[in-house]
């Protein structure tokens, strides 16, 4: 095949460079290194980016597109936000630890390779995956199955999912269905539960000493 070829060739470059990029880390990675994972020549790669950082925002860009598309193929049901959420997680944990999931952990870790162009449309991107989540939080802000604010509760959760990435291993005795109803548990609420509020610091109060 023709190693100028846009077709094959290109994705197979992305493939192993997200491979790459997720194990020795972008700066540690060659060009020549990504090549030989392909069986290609060391410069070839050149006739498809025109820099190894137009290949990291390559792998980023294609990990978000099929976020984005597998996200969007969910049977979400708006009057059901505890099993859209169940299901946003569950798809999540698939993207992030599931089969070719280098691509997404890359763009985790290696965010500030980019230059700023590059970083605003990983953004934009970004934003349309998370805008699925704002309204199924809100509905259970609503029905009272969600205490803390949906905007809060969205960053802790996505900050929390990503984390696995760092630590998870298919080895281990838990599936992804696992962790997602382990996720579902720390992060809603039965409509009774009710939690304290804290004494903000001018109401807390002082004890005074004995004599």
């Amino acid at each position: 095949m023709d190693e100028r070829d846009d077709g094959n060739r290109r994705l197979a470059l992305i493939s192993a460079a997200a491979k790459l990029f997720r194990r020795r880390g972008f700066h540690a990675t060659t060009t020549r290194d990504i090549a030989a994972a392909v069986g290609m020549h060391a410069g070839s790669p050149f006739y498809h980016f025109k820099s190894k950082e137009a290949l990291l925002h390559a792998v980023m860009d294609e990990g978000m597109k099929t976020a984005l598309a597998q996200q969007a193929s969910l049977p979400l049901n708006p009057a059901e936000p505890v099993a859209a959420l169940s299901l946003l997680i569950r798809n999540h944990f698939g993207v992030l630890l599931g089969v070719r999931s280098d691509f997404i952990p890359v763009m985790l870790y290696e965010w500030r390779s980019l230059d700023s162009r590059q970083r605003n449309a990983v953004k934009r991107q970004q934003a349309a995956y998370e805008a699925l989540w704002l309204p199924v939080l809100q509905a259970l802000k609503d029905n009272g199955q969600l205490l803390a604010d949906v905007h809060l509760a969205r960053l802790l959760i996505f900050g929390a999912l990503n984390w696995s990435a760092q630590w998870y291993s298919s080895r281990k005795a838990s599936s992804l269905d696992d962790l997602t109803s382990a996720a579902m548990a720390l992060f809603i609420h039965p409509q009774t539960t009710q939690w304290p509020k804290m004494p903000t610091p001018t109401q807390t109060k002082s004890t005074p000493k004995r004599p």
